[in-house]
């Protein structure tokens, strides 16, 4: 993995993409934080060496390297998941090509459900911690100490200083935001009542399909992470209602105007 990742951050070198010290992970139905960044390059995934290809319908497949509020970036448009028959550790390899060309923060966004009531469709939530409910974990297997220690600290996955940061903007922006956290599913079907019960009652507040392991593998080599959920449908097992793909999508759309003021804002300061 270590020699691939090599190879992969030495093509995009060739490319002109070095000494980035932000990149971004723009998840499903949240792309359009994208077209603000002043593009450099814009490379397909299936033209990157080692890289596997996004599946999904709604995640473009793109690596764009630019500049957001004159900020040099490293943008996915599109992510990988487990669901789509790839390993964690090729889920992940992306994030590791970033250490390796210079990526010192990490920005992601998901769509997800709410478990907790008090919440709302359309509205954001920023992930203070996180539970790994996906059948492993992106470090198992032999440690590279090139990229961090064999086991890794978890105590503060995503980084309070940034977090700290988040509320503040979106405090100016009358942005409504929520705290809380997020559960990582296996998918691609979406959850049973019983399911939602179980997440309710580990303590999560949302549930999704990504974003743990790539948190997990940016903490093994020092990244600082931020993370923000979309909330795009509700997931109260008492009153479940049947999932509409199309109205995930709305509500997607709807907050990525808030998404894209609060990660904007928030390079602006890194």
């Amino acid at each position: 993995m270590y020699k691939k990742a090599l190879e992969t951050a030495e093509f995009l070198r060739s490319a002109g993409i070095d000494n980035v010290k932000t990149a971004i992970i723009l998840g499903t139905g949240l792309g359009k934080l994208a077209d603000k960044i002043e593009v450099k390059k814009s490379l397909n995934y299936s033209g990157i060496p080692h890289f596997p290809e996004a599946t999904v319908e709604f995640h473009h497949g793109m690596l764009i390297y630019g500049t957001l509020e004159g900020v040099d970036v490293l943008a996915m448009k599109g992510r990988f998941h487990f669901y789509e028959g790839y390993t964690l550790q090729q889920i992940t390899f992306p994030v590791r090509v970033m250490k390796l060309l210079g990526v010192e923060t990490l920005l992601v966004s998901n769509a997800c459900g709410a478990v907790n009531t008090d919440f709302s469709p359309a509205s954001l939530m920023i992930i203070d911690d996180h539970i790994n409910m996906l059948p492993g974990n992106p470090l198992i297997g032999k440690n590279h100490e090139e990229f961090g220690p064999r086991f890794p600290d978890m105590s503060r996955p995503y980084d309070p200083e940034l977090i700290e940061k988040m509320e503040k903007i979106a405090a100016e922006e009358n942005i409504p935001v929520h705290k809380g956290i997020y559960v990582a599913w296996m998918g691609p079907s979406l959850e049973t009542r019983a399911e939602y019960r179980f997440i309710r009652t580990m303590g999560a507040d949302v549930v999704g399909m990504s974003t743990v392991p790539e948190v997990i593998v940016a903490n093994h080599m020092g990244m600082r992470v931020a993370a923000v959920s979309v909330i795009t449908d509700m997931c109260d097992p008492d009153n479940l209602k049947q999932a509409d793909i199309n109205d995930i999508l709305h509500n997607a759309g709807i907050a990525e105007t808030s998404l894209n003021r609060l990660f904007t804002r928030l390079v602006g300061l890194l």
